[in-house]
């Protein structure tokens, strides 16, 4: 009984020792993901994780893929940053393997500013930055100095004449940028306790990711304020306003940069969006009837429409617009002798959508499961410009009946073909889709969209699409000069790049998110001699 009794703890012991060796050796020293990403920062509107390893800079070497995402010459200040200075052998063996964040910050001036965070292995000093003005062959030149009260160093790269400043954050964490304000920013910079701007992934899924990349939403407005002139401007409207954060997989493709994982809402948040991670996830296919000239377009979609009308009550009521939206529906029931909310709803489909064109059109496209009978509903709250054709007598009914979202279409004229309202700011916008949808020209007829879509999930809740050819002439017109003109003439650039597309899929009341950037693919038209 005792030879039992001490063989049992024998082999208790000894499973303890093997599952700590595991749980080691998945969570490496020196990797430490959360305790770098708390020195990131809260600004950051996204941070980008790799491993600083060998194999990780062949697979995208001669690659267009980042090139064009970062730009030419972002990529290769840090291309330079990592060829001078973290692989100069004196710093080599502390950095190797070490897992790197950049992150983006918006700017004061008219720019985004990148911010370097990396932890160093055990052993290193930073006292062996001064040792690289002797080792470094003239590349750089290395002087230590007070960075916001803190020690920190100046290294002046000369073969791309600007200046990189390091700080020490700590346990070896050291963040380093091209931008003076950043760091010193980053130097002053100290976390709520208890407060996560990004959370990292799960250890044995981020050993098992090429690369990742953390999002805060939070911070997506004051980055379009930086880019955008115009501070009205509706591009992912929604999107921009979810409060929420997430953490994304990179799935490797030659040709595209496809990203998922989860997006995390924050508790107790009031959001439009938030309102469909209640519903299940849906087949999209009210893309297959966006025009051909589709710039960007915001999608949604629920199992249950009588779920999400209930859930979109409430919404109205959080956000404090109830007395205005019961006042709007007893003045319809009033005039028009029509309880326009419960009728609708009875009618409307399991999808809609707001897109705009290279021509600055705007239409709502919503699906309905009988167009017929909805037809005399709107006659009874519109004036009929034709016989097909009115506008609403209503202010923001759009808004009441379909969320957030739909604010654009203050007094929209409508139309409706087969199963679908159509609604736009005008009667040649309505008369312009219609030749799209009876002539058939659809951006999913196109080769170049079918392959884009092919990467896509084809379920999800809300969907963001962009084509960056059609998106050129909304750019110019609402982006700051310098950003267009990086646009336009940065090449390799986003204009290389044929779309964009950003979907969220309800899941346990969160939402399981896909990103995907498709390079243009080569025309394949031109003749070969």
């Amino acid at each position: 009984m005792k030879r039992l009794i001490v063989t049992t703890i024998f082999l208790i012991i000894a499973t303890v020792l093997v599952t700590v060796l595991y749980f080691k050796n998945l969570s490496p020293p020196g990797v430490r993901t959360g305790q770098v990403m708390h020195a990131i920062p809260d600004n950051a509107v996204a941070v980008f994780e790799f491993n600083n390893e060998k194999g990780f800079y062949e697979i995208f070497a001669g690659n267009q893929l980042l090139n064009a995402f970062v730009g030419h010459e972002k990529l290769q200040e840090l291309d330079t940053l990592r060829k001078i200075l973290i692989t100069n052998p004196p710093l080599s063996q502390f950095f190797n393997g070490q897992n790197m964040f950049i992150s983006l910050h918006p700017a004061n001036n008219d720019d985004v500013n990148l911010l370097v965070t990396v932890s160093a292995s055990k052993n290193f000093s930073p006292a062996l930055f001064n040792n690289l003005n002797s080792s470094s062959k003239n590349a750089l030149q290395v002087s230590p100095m007070q960075i916001a009260g803190s020690p920190g160093f100046n290294i002046f790269l000369k073969t791309i004449d600007k200046h990189f400043y390091i700080i020490q954050r700590g346990d070896n964490i050291f963040s380093g940028s091209f931008s003076k304000d950043l760091i010193d920013h980053s130097a002053i910079y100290q976390q709520d306790k208890g407060h996560n701007n990004f959370v990292p992934l799960p250890e044995q899924q981020n050993s098992n990711s090429l690369a990742n990349l953390y999002i805060n939403y939070n911070q997506l407005n004051p980055l379009f304020d930086q880019l955008f002139s115009n501070k009205t401007t509706d591009i992912f409207k929604s999107f921009r306003l979810l409060p929420a954060y997430a953490a994304l997989n990179l799935n490797y493709k030659s040709d595209a940069l496809m990203f998922n994982g989860f997006t995390t809402k924050q508790n107790n948040a009031t959001s439009y969006l938030n309102i469909f991670s209640a519903q299940q996830p849906v087949e999209n296919h009210l893309k297959d009837i966006f025009p051909a000239t589709t710039a960007y377009s915001t999608s949604f979609a629920v199992s249950d429409s009588k779920k999400f009308e209930a859930d979109l009550s409430q919404w109205h009521e959080k956000a404090g617009v109830s007395k205005e939206k019961n006042e709007l529906l007893n003045k319809i029931k009033s005039e028009a002798g029509l309880f326009i909310k419960p009728e609708f709803e009875k009618l409307l489909g399991n999808e809609f959508a707001i897109v705009t064109t290279r021509y600055f059109e705007k239409f709502a496209i919503i699906s309905v499961k009988d167009g017929s009978r909805l037809f005399p509903l709107m006659m009874n709250i519109s004036n009929m410009v034709t016989d097909k054709v009115g506008q609403f007598n209503y202010e923001k009914l759009p808004f009441f009946l379909l969320g957030d979202a739909f604010s654009v279409f203050r007094k929209p004229y409508f139309m409706i073909i087969d199963n679908y309202l159509i609604l736009s700011t005008s009667v040649s916008e309505l008369e312009s889709y219609s030749d799209t949808y009876f002539n058939r020209k659809f951006i999913g007829k196109t080769d170049q969209y079918t392959q884009f879509d092919n990467l896509l999930a084809e379920r999800s809740n809300v969907a963001f699409f962009i084509n960056f050819k059609n998106m050129q002439p909304v750019l110019k017109r609402d982006l700051k000069k310098p950003f267009y003109d990086a646009f336009e003439n940065n090449n390799p650039g986003w204009k290389n790049y044929y779309g964009a597309a950003f979907q969220l899929t309800a899941s346990d009341k969160n939402f399981y998110t896909n990103f995907c950037m498709r390079l243009n693919a080569p025309d394949t038209s031109a003749v070969k001699n």
